[in-house]
């Protein structure tokens, strides 16, 4: 049995959108408004997801069930199983006492929290952005402020922002290699052009971060700071997108942006420097020796930028490499125009390979760290069976999060919403970035995004006459900025700083990144609204 997508069910494509819009504004109410757990949220939304799929587009109760599990199986595997290796290489961090150590060599660059902020939140999770991706950059970095004294609101917050202008080169480039090919257009164009975009804002987000942190009083007194950080990322983020490729822009930006803060950190201090944070005592016999209190974090960096080489991926996927067919939705549900030009079928499969999570790697790297670091394999297994246990309910979350994410793309309410944007006419490139916004805040994944709406972008343009490369690009740098609120990263920030007194849930974490991403995606709106319009040249091979 087949089912082809019906974008407008209702015959006007405003009240659809609206109807469409209903179960992402149920969860998001939920959350931020009625503070219900993020586990109930995410179910409530999932149910009404389903209910308009199958009441109001007509979609057959069977597939929207089967693209529920489809849904909740990616949630769980691979991005539950990234974040949950991330917070165990964590726990053996702090278990062996060398996250202590850690804390210590950090605040010795600076003892001012905006300071750091700006070397984990935005330098060093754009580095986990660019390696690892998903829910990993949020997770580690939101954790390392936690133990540095940052208060847990505050880490939550920061990460989230922090995690925005990396994020649509993401794990080695694969947000627009995916793009590239949904819709065959070159590569290294697309790279170009959202390195044509994403570096105004590199040097933007230091400052806002910032801001967002300590207000614009004391932004000011470290702009220095901020100026060379969001300058050095920005302007190697630009030169390696127009003249490599996508796969290294993040790593090589952020390694960048941490040597010059750190450089710059000794010829330079603010002149309200705020007192050295408190840091908790090195636990007796723990090593204080520097290099062992990197080493989870070396491993866990090189064997997730290893494994995501094109060499060992394939040797390792020649070990083990398997796809299941999702019964009854594979090749079951069809996409019709104007989102793609011709009518296609969605593929639905289980993939289980030897790469499909870094999170494979970053277990590894924590069981690696663990016996160099002392501990027996017994008690590595039992740090690793109590991380479970801790996170068994943001687990679940993650997975109705996504299952709900995955009917809403099946059934085609997402869609109905992006073509409400798309049918806006000269406006289309101030709200080109919007949709990309959409999609990351519905699917939680530049990447999926991409897939999601990258035809639509591509055949739009066309229509308007306007540049493919630029729509499509433009879908991808939107979406970072939704990526500080979509569920499942709201959840990872929110398990990250879990644990304390003061920590917060997932709604008040999302209330205070909100109006963040709001007003950063209508600022990308008038970027691409400049570049169609007023600055054509800075369009990858002209219209």
């Amino acid at each position: 049995m087949t089912w082809s997508q019906n974008y407008d069910p209702l015959g006007n494509l405003v009240l659809s959108s609206c109807v469409a819009a209903v179960p992402v504004v149920v969860l998001l109410g939920l959350l931020a408004f009625w503070h219900v757990r993020a586990q109930l949220a995410a179910g409530a939304g999932l149910l009404t997801a389903l209910w308009i799929a199958v009441l109001v587009y007509g979609m057959p109760a069977g597939l929207a069930g089967m693209a529920a599990v489809n849904g909740a199986v990616f949630g769980l595997f691979p991005i539950g199983w990234i974040v949950l290796n991330a917070m165990f290489v964590y726990n053996l961090s702090v278990e062996t006492g060398q996250f202590a150590v850690l804390q210590r060599q950090i605040a010795s660059v600076s003892g001012d929290r905006r300071i750091q902020a700006l070397l984990i939140a935005f330098s060093f999770g754009a580095f986990i952005e660019g390696a690892a991706g998903f829910g990993a950059p949020v997770a580690i970095t939101g954790a390392l402020m936690i133990g540095l004294g940052f208060k847990p609101l505050e880490a939550a917050k920061l990460a989230l922002i922090g995690n925005t202008a990396p994020v649509a080169f993401g794990s080695l480039g694969t947000p627009l290699t995916t793009l590239a090919d949904i819709t065959h257009l070159d590569l290294h164009q697309l790279s170009a052009m959202v390195g044509r975009q994403l570096p105004i804002f590199s040097l933007a987000v230091p400052f806002w971060l910032v801001a967002a942190q300590v207000g614009w009083r004391g932004m000011l007194a470290v702009w220095p700071a901020c100026f060379v950080t969001g300058l050095s990322f920005g302007v190697m983020q630009f030169l390696v997108s127009n003249y490599h490729g996508p796969w290294l822009v993040d790593i090589i930006s952020a390694v960048v942006a941490m040597a010059v803060l750190v450089l710059f950190m000794k010829v330079w201090k603010p002149k309200d420097a705020e007192e050295k944070p408190k840091v908790e005592a090195i636990p007796a016999g723990a090593s204080q020796a520097p290099w062992k209190a990197w080493l989870p974090w070396v491993f866990l960096t090189a064997l997730v930028f290893a494994w995501g080489m094109p060499a060992v991926k394939s040797g390792l996927n020649g070990v083990f490499n398997a796809e299941i067919k999702v019964p009854m939705l594979h090749l079951a549900v069809e996409r019709v125009p104007p989102v793609v030009e011709h009518a296609e079928m969605e593929k639905a499969v289980f993939k289980f390979n030897a790469l499909s999570a870094t999170g494979t790697a970053a277990m590894l790297a924590g069981m690696l760290a663990g016996l160099c670091l002392g501990l027996s394999p017994m008690r590595i297994a039992k740090l690793y069976g109590t991380t479970i246990w801790k996170l068994r309910v943001p687990l679940l979350t993650i997975a109705l999060m996504l299952a709900l994410g995955y009917v809403t793309r099946y059934s085609g309410t997402d869609t109905t919403m992006g073509l409400m944007m798309a049918g806006t006419g000269m406006l289309f490139p101030f709200f080109s970035p919007l949709i990309g916004w959409l999609g990351v805040t519905l699917t939680g994944s530049d990447t999926a995004s991409n897939v999601l709406f990258g035809n639509l972008q591509q055949v739009t343009a066309n229509q308007l006459h306007l540049s493919p490369i630029h729509m499509a690009a433009s879908n991808s740098s939107g979406g970072v900025m939704g990526k500080m609120i979509d569920a499942q990263s709201i959840v990872v920030a929110a398990v990250a700083t879990g644990g304390q007194a003061d920590s917060p849930d997932a709604g008040t974490v999302l209330r205070s990144v909100f109006w963040h991403s709001i007003a950063l995606a209508l600022l990308m709106g008038v970027l691409v609204m400049v570049q169609a319009y007023w600055m054509p040249w800075m369009i990858v091979g002209g219209k």
